[in-house]
């Protein structure tokens, strides 16, 4: 219950930033950061991707998403939906202490990681998406 009501308040941050500001998707930063975790320090790693997101989203203007879930099938199985306003706004975020502290505390959690950068097909939509939120 807990963690969804900070993913519920990190899309709501989110969304108030995109009414704030004209968002240039063309300019936008979408990646999917796929990880695997290993057992033993899941629960751990959960805590630190929920707070990192939260984080991010507050505290940085050009951090519009910062979603991350956990695969149904596969607990160990994480994605987090990134969206950044730019590539710009992402070389600041990584450079942040926030994500320098769940960067290095982390690294020896992940057993893997795939950083894959998406192409979205319909980014009219993003602002629709997020105004769904408030209804």
């Amino acid at each position: 219950m807990k963690k969804n009501i900070l993913i519920i308040l990190s899309l709501m941050v989110a969304s108030f930033h995109l009414s704030a500001q004209v968002v240039n998707t063309d300019k936008m930063l979408v990646r999917i950061s796929e990880i695997e975790v290993y057992p033993q320090y899941l629960d751990e790693y959960l805590q630190y991707a929920r707070t990192v997101g939260v984080t991010s989203v507050c505290e940085e203007p050009g951090v519009i998403c910062i979603y991350p879930m956990q695969l149904k099938r596969d607990s160990c199985q994480i994605r987090i939906l990134e969206i950044y306003a730019s590539d710009e706004a992402y070389k600041h975020h990584i450079k942040t202490t926030h994500f320098q502290k769940y960067k290095t505390e982390t690294l020896h959690m992940v057993k893997s990681l795939d950083l894959v950068d998406m192409d979205a097909l319909a980014p009219a939509t993003m602002l629709q998406i997020f105004k769904k939120m408030h209804k």
